[in-house]
């Protein structure tokens, strides 16, 4: 192991994306398109199975009455650059053109607006969307196929599901009933109805090609549906209805290396939607389920570390002090089989399963800990604005320890990370280029401390840890990255 220069420089590599995730939400450049109005019978049409193309044209009658145009205007804060953090317009070239990630630049000032879509939840007037679409806005405008605009007030927002509710003063509005989407399947028709490039009311016909996507990076809380229909900037918070005219999810985002439909796109379920909007109009806000964990995704490597068959499970890397899962005995290093009876398949599964529960209640989660199985039951807390524990992302894992150089962690440089309370370690201050140590995904600012389950405080006890491993052994070494643990497996 090399020991570090006298100087230091921490670092964080950037990849470069071929392509992007994109938001369907178009800046506002010009007045909306005008359309004939469709007919406004809110009534849905009871189809099932492979329809004919009038199976679809009453769908689409049904459904376009419901599904509004949302233009907004005034000065906002957003971000040149950083991978979905600024508005989702930032994420669109000149045309439309493609967009490569880099470090986020400092916010600035726009003035100006976009226009997204919305639909009518309710006949009083509730309009459901996405929360980029109407995020920072002074004014919000709901234009209704009809041509009729009204002024629309902000109920609530989630933007870690990226959902928002707005009202409008309007009474007997056509509407979409919620559908169950926990129903769908992939290979089934679904319409996606929005206002793609401000063009109102456009359907467009795919399929769902797959469901419950996750580990996108467009939002905390992720279980989206993918589909082939056709979805553009401007569809943004429009509407995914299945072949009984019923919702089933709210268009999000496109996959794209153009800025255009390229035949991916995501929107979120009404499973994950519905609470949210009834949680919003009842209280303003959203209530989550919370245990005080960190988790990962379960590899191979790392389940032949914690003595686990197959790679199904969720890693538990930190536990927050006097946390539930803390009061309930989970430990760092436990790996979670199942949550209430659930196999849990990954990080995301575990994730989505427990911020449904009910705060308040007794979950029975099942851990591997030590190559035994053991039961634990958690009493659900709600999660806080900002929990403290949170879920890191791994980086490959196939090799280690050769062209790392690490130090001692001191105040400085503990402070230089960001790295709150007492975090002992070694921290990586280079890695060389191809290296073992850049396969197995660590990193400059990474702070070693573990080594096989053995806690590394200072630079002679990573000395002993390393010249204990002999050549082909698995390493299971536990760092800490950006205040969040991680750990990774590889081989020597």
């Amino acid at each position: 192991m090399k020991r570090p220069a006298q100087s230091m420089s921490l670092f964080a590599g950037v990849a470069g994306l071929g392509a992007a995730l994109i938001w369907s939400y178009t800046p506002l450049t010009s007045s909306h398109a005008s359309n004939p109005s469709p007919s406004t019978d809110p009534r849905p049409v009871a189809v099932a199975g492979a329809l004919p193309a009038a199976g679809f044209t009453d769908v689409a009658k049904t459904v376009t009455p419901a599904v509004v145009n949302i233009t907004t205007s005034g000065a906002e804060e957003v971000s040149d650059g950083g991978r979905h953090r600024g508005r989702p317009d930032d994420f669109f070239g000149a045309p439309f053109g493609p967009r490569r990630f880099g470090p986020p630049m400092e916010p600035k000032e726009r003035r100006g607006g976009g226009q997204g879509s919305g639909v009518i939840v309710s006949p009083d007037g509730y309009v459901l969307t996405n929360n980029h679409v109407i995020a920072g806005a002074k004014t919000v405008t709901v234009i209704l196929p009809d041509k009729r605009e009204f002024k629309g007030r902000i109920v609530g927002t989630d933007p870690k599901s990226d959902v928002a509710v707005v009202k409008i003063d309007a009474a007997q509005l056509p509407t979409i009933p919620w559908g169950d989407s926990s129903r769908l399947q992939v290979g089934e028709y679904v319409l996606a109805v929005g206002n793609p490039f401000g063009l109102n009311s456009t359907v467009t016909l795919g399929i769902v090609s797959a469901l419950g996507r996750g580990h996108m990076g467009i939002t905390q809380y992720e279980d989206f549906i993918q589909t082939d229909a056709a979805i553009n900037p401007g569809n943004s918070g429009g509407a995914l209805v299945n072949t009984r005219g019923e919702l089933v999810g709210i268009n999000t985002a496109i996959f794209s290396q153009t800025g255009g439909y390229q035949g991916v796109g995501f929107a979120v379920p009404t499973g994950m939607s519905k609470p949210i909007y009834e949680s919003l109009v009842k209280t303003g806000k959203v209530v989550r389920g919370y245990l005080g964990i960190g988790i990962q995704d379960l590899n191979q490597d790392l389940a032949k570390s914690f003595g686990v068959t197959g790679s199904n499970g969720a890693v538990v890397t930190d536990v927050k002090e006097e946390g539930p899962a803390d009061k309930a005995g989970m430990r760092q290093g436990d790996v979670i089989l199942s949550f209430q009876g659930t196999p849990i398949e990954d990080a995301v599964t575990l994730q989505r399963a427990v911020t449904r529960s009910a705060v308040g209640s007794n979950a029975t989660v099942k851990v591997m800990r030590d190559g035994q199985e053991k039961e634990l039951v958690v009493t659900i807390a709600e999660l806080p604005d900002n929990p403290q524990v949170a879920k890191a992302e791994p980086g490959p894992s196939d090799q280690p320890l050769a062209g790392l150089a690490v130090q001692e962690l001191d105040r400085d440089t503990a402070q230089e990370l960001g790295l709150k309370g007492k975090v002992h370690g070694v921290v990586v201050t280079a890695v060389d280029p191809d290296s073992d140590a850049e396969r197995a995904g660590l990193m400059p600012g990474d702070v070693i401390r573990e080594i096989n389950r053995k806690a590394v405080t200072s630079l002679k006890e990573f000395d002993q840890a390393a010249s204990r491993l002999k050549k082909g052994q698995t390493v299971l070494v536990l760092i800490n990255r950006r205040g969040a643990s991680l750990y990774l497996s590889a081989k020597v």
